[in-house]
């Protein structure tokens, strides 16, 4: 199937990958351009697998003020070599996150960060309340299960919706991009401060 420049354009400005991977894309997708993004999506997340185990010591420290000065965040973003970090991409990325992170104010960067007695605590609140509205005893844990989904879903960075293309969670984000650089690339750790917050 010929695949005209316009639509392998529209594809790259929407997911930003190489020209030639949209063309590819779009040919194995015979010109859908909704079926060529998961195809992009797909292929970004096994080559971000194969990054991913790769030592990222470099990088650099994101950050943004919003309009107003109340909040301000720190971001932490790491990758493979200085190069990469010092390219307008991986700045902007950054800076992307910064925006997300004082946005969307998660608590921490993964599931495993979430402090153990915080999990539980969530747990037996959702399994009261499963249990006050007369479900049976045998879905209970799946319900917990759900519910433990959607709140991780709302605290752990990764896991959000990203504020600025919300079809993609921010874990989903960041494989692309993976995908796209050649390196592997890592949320450390952020600081996010909100004018106020800590005064009783």
């Amino acid at each position: 199937m010929e695949i005209n420049a316009s639509i392998v354009k529209d594809l790259r400005e929407r997911t930003g990958a190489p020209m030639m991977d949209c063309k590819k894309a779009l040919q194995e997708a015979n010109g859908d351009i909704e079926k060529a993004v998961d195809y992009l999506r797909e292929k970004g997340m096994k080559a971000s697998l194969k990054k991913a185990s790769r030592t990222a010591k470099e990088g650099i420290i994101g950050s943004y003020v919003h309009p107003g000065s109340k909040i301000g965040v720190m971001v932490e973003v790491n990758c493979e070599t200085d190069f990469v970090a010092r390219t307008e991409e991986f700045n902007d990325l950054a800076k992307n996150l910064a925006m997300h992170v004082a946005a969307a104010n998660p608590l921490c960067v993964t599931r495993e960060d979430v402090v153990s007695e915080t999990v539980e605590k969530e747990k037996e609140v959702y399994r009261k309340q499963a249990l006050l509205s007369g479900k049976p005893e045998k879905i209970i844990d799946k319900i917990v299960e759900g519910k433990m989904k959607k709140f991780y879903s709302e605290v752990c960075l990764l896991e959000q919706s990203y504020v600025r293309a919300p079809e993609l969670t921010v874990k989903e984000l960041l494989d692309s991009k993976i995908g796209k650089i050649g390196e592997n690339i890592v949320i450390r750790r952020f600081s996010r401060f909100q004018l106020g917050e800590a005064i009783e």
